[in-house]
């Protein structure tokens, strides 16, 4: 059985989001991956006109191009992506969805802004701490376009009422100092999904890129784990 696998990225971010996990995953399987570009996510990015219809209208197709090529579909979504993926699973037959920093809910003010505080002190010099994302914080705050801040809340207003529709197995992913996704977001997934077969994988020091933890080593093989099983084998 042939299995491939859909990685979606998150809000102004990009296929390099997930590059650690795909690496791994191409390590340990023959799986067919494929990694879309979100409209308006190009280099350089351009949301100006974007919307949710079209970021999920994208993902859609790249999801049918890829369900004539295998056996059977995992989505993996990273933050907005993430709620993308559970769109796709109420709308298609999905095997398996992770969620890897779902954005459901967003923004964890204290961690955020301790965050901020890191990449304003060091501004001048840029020396921005090794293996962050602070250039890409200061980059999107001076290059987000309000309006397509409002399409991404669209995009999880859009997809909320329908999450106890979503009975597709599900595994969440979440990093305890996320400071863009609290960690109760989690919670509320787990909570909220109507899927039978759920499974919580928590990063102790993962922040909200969590495929860049220092601790991804841990739970890379549990991802992979699940991902591989066969629906019932939980």
């Amino acid at each position: 059985m042939k299995t491939g696998v859909l990685f979606l990225h998150g809000f102004t971010g990009g296929p390099f989001e997930v590059r650690p996990l795909i690496d791994y995953l191409k390590e340990e399987t023959d799986w067919i991956f494929r990694t879309p570009i979100l409209p308006g996510h190009d280099f350089p990015m351009d949301l100006g006109k974007a919307s949710a219809e079209a970021w999920m209208m994208e993902a859609e197709l790249s999801l049918n191009r890829l369900r004539k090529e295998v056996d059977r579909v995992i989505v993996v979504g990273f933050s907005m992506g993430g709620i993308i993926a559970l769109y796709l699973s109420l709308r298609y037959p999905i095997d398996k969805l992770v969620l890897l920093s779902a954005a459901a809910k967003y923004i964890s003010p204290k961690i955020l802004l301790e965050d901020m505080a890191i990449m304003l002190s060091e501004s001048v010099t840029k020396n921005y701490p090794p293996n962050t994302f602070y250039h890409l914080y200061e980059y999107k705050l001076r290059n987000t376009p309000i309006h397509s801040m409002k399409e991404f809340l669209r995009v999880v207003k859009m997809v909320e009422p329908y999450y106890g529709n979503i009975t597709t197995p599900v595994c969440v992913v979440q990093g305890k100092k996320d400071g863009i996704v609290p960690f109760s977001t989690a919670e509320h997934l787990l909570h909220s999904l109507g899927s039978m077969q759920k499974q919580l994988i928590v990063s102790e020091k993962g922040k909200h890129h969590i495929c860049y933890s220092d601790d991804h080593h841990e739970w890379f093989p549990q991802v992979y784990e699940f991902m591989r099983k066969k629906q019932g084998e939980f």
